[in-house]
C-alpha cells in the first residue's frame, strides 16, 4: 500500500462513520466507512443544506459490492441519498478509493418509514 492510499485509509478511518451502499430496491447493501463533510455555510438555505450530498470512501469497502453506480442508495444514519455519480479515485494506476455524489436526503423513522 502507497503512502496516499494508506493515509486516506486514516483520514477515513478516523473521520468517517459506517453507512450502507445498495442498488435499488434491495434491502441488504454492503456497510462501508464514509467521510462526508458537514455543509459550509455558504451552503445552507432555511436551514437546510443546498449542496449536494459528497461522500469518500475507500475501494476496498466495495470489493463485494462492485462499482457504485447511478441511482445507487446511499444511508447515512436516518438519511437517504441517491447516487447521481461516482468517480474514483486513482493512487496512480490503482484503484484506491471512490467519490460519491448524491442527492436527496430524505428522513426515515426506525421502522423505515419516510418522516
Amino acid at each position: 500500500m502507497s503512502y496516499r492510499t494508506d493515509r486516506r485509509r486514516r483520514q477515513l478511518n478516523g473521520k468517517g462513520r459506517p453507512m450502507t451502499i445498495r442498488r435499488p430496491g434491495q434491502s441488504g447493501g454492503v456497510t462501508m466507512q464514509g467521510y462526508a463533510p458537514p455543509a459550509q455555510a455558504s451552503q445552507i438555505v432555511n436551514g437546510m443544506g443546498s449542496a449536494p450530498f459528497v461522500c469518500q470512501v475507500m475501494a476496498d469497502a466495495l470489493a463485494s459490492y462492485g462499482h457504485p453506480a447511478k441511482d445507487d442508495q446511499v444511508q447515512d444514519g436516518p438519511k437517504t441519498y441517491t447516487l447521481t455519480d461516482a468517480t474514483p479515485v486513482y493512487d496512480g494506476p490503482t484503484l484506491c478509493g471512490w467519490t460519491l455524489i448524491a442527492a436527496g436526503g430524505e428522513s426515515h423513522d426506525d421502522t423505515g418509514s419516510l418522516v
